[in-house]
């Protein structure tokens, strides 16, 4: 895998002025690259007001390397980690009292308080308090040692993959302004999302109270989640996988054989190509979604297994031994960056420590 900073900071960047003028802040979202320092200290160059992530060990990798600016835990902490997530993270989304209660506790026996921001369900679908139960939960919170309620927050497009409208963040708006009225404290943040969110943000429509969203696949990737297309402006290629040719050959028609078991003959990974090229390359499932690979111009998907993919390079001149630079969406990006084979070679400044493994270049073979 090939990074390119300059390319996450100058999204991030671009990203934050203009929602910065919307008076909305940037919250940066490194799980899909595992909280890869490097990346998290990229956004931060470009003006993100703080990093989220839905894994402990990866807060913790962060942690490790230096990173002391506000970090959110997104997905609600698990029981078992309180006492971390209490020590490396500022902030966490939370739906459930119990939880709440026992975060309390631990940052009480750590003598400090922790932040609280309450999800709400309105319509993904996924995790969330629903709006009618929304004002007692807060109040329950507030009346809870060794935690604050700092704002509220939704989630759209993940779930459901249906892009919030403007009517959904003033819905959201009118909570706040609720749970306020119901519970006293004001509340700092109002988070409307993610990267889903951004026609709307970036709209004719106003904020109202809405005044934070989390990216993270527009900054990585420059796309929209819901519709796969670039966001004008951003750059879509600070991620490259590049993957080593082993075969090229070609094949036959498939050759006809019989089977016990008639359900299995319906099952198949490569279609008929009668004699047309193919390429294996040396990737396969276990170190990312081959599904969501964008290949180069003549280049065709066939089919992957765990350990090879396999294309139609007909029209497409490649060698054993070279290597072919793929384009990546959302899901094969985190696939491949939690790959512990794909080796991730960073382009661009690195400040992190213990990010040298990490760092190391390879020299790339001829490029397809």
């Amino acid at each position: 895998m090939e990074i390119d900073l300059g390319k996450i900071e100058a999204n991030a960047r671009y990203l934050v002025r203009r929602l910065c003028a919307c008076r909305i802040s940037v919250t940066g979202v490194t799980k899909a690259v595992c909280g890869h320092p490097d990346i998290a200290e990229a956004m931060l160059d470009g003006g993100v007001a703080g990093l989220a992530d839905a894994r402990i060990k990866n807060v913790i990798r962060m942690r490790k390397a230096g990173i002391t600016c506000p970090i959110s835990m997104i997905r609600a902490p698990m029981l078992s980690e309180m006492e971390d997530v209490i020590q490396y993270c500022d902030a966490s989304y939370n739906t459930e009292m119990d939880t709440i209660l026992k975060l309390g506790a631990a940052a009480k026996q750590q003598s400090t308080s922790h932040d609280v921001i309450l999800m709400v369900e309105m319509g993904d679908m996924r995790e969330g308090i629903l709006p009618e139960n929304l004002t007692d939960f807060a109040t329950r919170v507030t009346a809870t040692a060794g935690v604050a309620l700092k704002g509220i927050a939704a989630n759209f497009a993940c779930m459901s993959n249906v892009a919030p409208m403007g009517g959904d963040m003033v819905r959201l708006s009118r909570l706040a302004a609720q749970v306020e009225r119901g519970c006293g404290p004001f509340v700092e943040l109002v988070s409307g999302g993610g990267s889903a969110n951004l026609p709307w943000a970036l709209g004719e429509n106003s904020s109202g109270r809405v005044n934070n969203l989390r990216l993270g696949e527009a900054i990585l990737l420059g796309t929209d989640p819901v519709t796969g297309q670039p966001i004008a402006g951003l750059h879509t290629d600070a991620f490259a996988l590049f993957a080593e040719v082993i075969e090229t050959k070609a094949k036959p028609r498939a050759i006809p054989t019989k089977s016990a078991a008639s359900e299995l003959g319906n099952l198949k990974l490569v279609r008929n190509d009668d004699g047309k090229a193919r390429a294996i390359l040396s990737i396969g499932q276990q170190d990312t979604d081959t599904s969501g690979l964008t290949f180069p111009s003549g280049v065709l998907f066939i089919g992957a297994t765990s350990d090879h993919t396999v294309v139609d390079s007909t029209n497409s001149a490649v060698s054993v031994g070279s290597e072919m630079k793929i384009g990546l969406n959302y899901s094969a990006l985190m696939r491949a960056m939690s790959a512990p084979d794909v080796v991730k070679a960073i382009r661009g400044k690195q400040r992190m420590n213990g990010s040298a493994r990490d760092g190391e270049t390879r020299p790339f073979l001829a490029l397809i």
